[in-house]
């Protein structure tokens, strides 16, 4: 197999979450909404789960929410300041896991596969630590995230500088993530999706927002390449004129997707065999002729 496409600086990453979560003004309110929706989520299945892994989530959020219930809880997080006071707990990449076969009953992964390179491989490896019967959730960005901040600096760039660059990552598209969850082997694939707005007094807060998640611009085609300050200005002034209420504040448009899917097991719900159904399609569809 050929190896995947660079598209993410995991290491620079890396770097910029772990000055994020040093920062007494750290950003989580997408973790602590996640969080949140990640227990109403689990709250209706009757498993209990009891080995979970937290899988690369960057706030620690996340595994508090998954031991309220009396799990045991592992966290692995793609840098040690994510780690906080949790244990069992180790410094682990999401595209090279290191545990056994069937380690775990439930994989939960919060806001940090979408700077995957190989999703699909991570999918894979995910199914193949789960117990038979054993649950995946991840959350991701999604592709609407910060559309209108991709907008406003391409067009910013190209105004200025003759040519637009990366700047906002190519987020998870939702209709992709049904059939990687398939072709990794997980049953019962499940997506949707949480899409909101949030309101900024400008575009530099939603910037410095941002920068305070350790979310701000990794892709290795452009990551290191500092935004202009001219661009940088113009692409506010853009902001402003195309997304801006009554009041003056912009908005900026996050998508969370959500993707689950379970390991087989023999217990599971299994589609009937094409031609077994009973009732024929013209009494579903009314059709008095008798004819399909």
């Amino acid at each position: 197999m050929s190896n995947p496409p660079l598209i993410f600086d995991r290491a620079l990453w890396r770097k910029r979450l772990a000055r994020a979560l040093r920062r007494e003004n750290h950003c989580d309110f997408l973790a602590e909404r996640v969080a949140e929706d990640l227990v109403f989520r689990l709250a209706p299945i009757s498993r209990a789960f009891p080995r979970a892994l937290d899988l690369g989530s960057p706030h620690p959020a996340i595994g508090r929410a998954l031991a309220a219930s009396g799990r045991l809880v592992t966290r692995a997080a793609p840098h040690v300041s994510a780690l906080g006071a949790s244990t069992p707990a180790l410094v682990a990449d999401e595209e090279a896991l290191p545990f056994a076969p069937q380690s775990f009953d439930l994989v939960v992964s919060a806001l940090s596969l979408q700077f995957a390179n190989d999703l699909p491989g991570v999918f894979a490896q995910v199914r193949r630590i789960l117990a038979p019967d054993g649950l995946f959730v991840a959350a991701l960005l999604g592709g609407q995230t910060l559309a209108e901040l991709r907008l406003c600096l391409a067009q910013a760039q190209e105004e200025i500088e003759g040519g637009a660059s990366p700047r906002v990552a190519p987020f998870a598209d939702l209709r992709d993530l049904g059939g990687l969850l398939q072709r990794a082997g997980l049953a019962l694939p499940v997506t949707d999706c949480d899409a909101f707005t949030v309101r900024y007094a400008n575009v530099f807060d939603l910037m410095r927002d941002l920068r305070a998640m350790g979310a701000t611009n990794v892709l290795v085609a452009g990551a290191r390449r500092p935004l202009r300050r001219d661009v940088a200005l113009r692409a506010a002034a853009i902001y402003g004129e195309k997304y801006s209420d009554a009041d003056g504040r912009v908005r900026a448009t996050f998508e969370i997707v959500w993707a689950s899917g379970w390991a087989p097991h023999e217990s599971q719900q299994k589609p009937l065999a094409p031609g077994s159904a009973l009732t024929p399609l013209s009494a579903v569809l009314g059709d008095k002729s008798g004819k399909a």
